[in-house]
């Protein structure tokens, strides 16, 4: 399964911001819209990845408060990123080795989508279930002459 897969199931919902814009704008972007992540962007370039994990070191650095931080001093500036041809597994390892829960999807310059951990886990998970019905079903169906052919007794 590659990440296109995924993209195609989820949709192509993209939420960013720039790097210079207040990081208490980030956030109420972040609860309004019930998401986890925003692109940075910085003239049609991506520049970093903020999630609410940087959203939450950054008000505890600032003694609780967002105060007047922008997006810039809060974003990871070296996002994992992957393309539409990676393949699900190597997303996973990727995922896990650097503990990242949301990944930017790009086409050279171009972002595509973002998947998170949620997404990746999702895929599995309807993979392996679709794969137990097909086992289920070619178990449930049979051959009868095989079946036959097994309870005759042999000569």
């Amino acid at each position: 399964m590659k990440v296109s897969d995924i993209l195609r199931v989820k949709g192509n919902t993209l939420y960013t911001i720039g790097p210079d814009d207040p990081l208490a704008e980030a956030v109420g972007i972040m609860a309004d819209r019930d998401i986890g992540s925003l692109v940075v962007m910085s003239h049609g370039d991506l520049v970093g990845m903020l999630t609410f994990r940087e959203v939450i070191l950054q008000i505890q650095r600032n003694g609780g408060a967002i105060g007047d931080t922008r997006v810039r001093t809060a974003m990871d500036d070296a996002p994992l990123t992957c393309t539409n041809e990676t393949d699900l597994d190597e997303v996973r390892r990727m995922m896990l080795e650097r503990h990242a829960r949301y990944m930017p999807v790009m086409d050279k310059r171009m972002l595509m989508g973002v998947i998170s951990f949620y997404d990746v886990a999702k895929a599995v998970v309807d993979s392996q279930n679709f794969e137990n019905k097909m086992l289920k079903a070619y178990i449930r169906d049979w051959p009868a002459e095989e079946e036959n052919a097994q309870n005759q007794p042999s000569l």
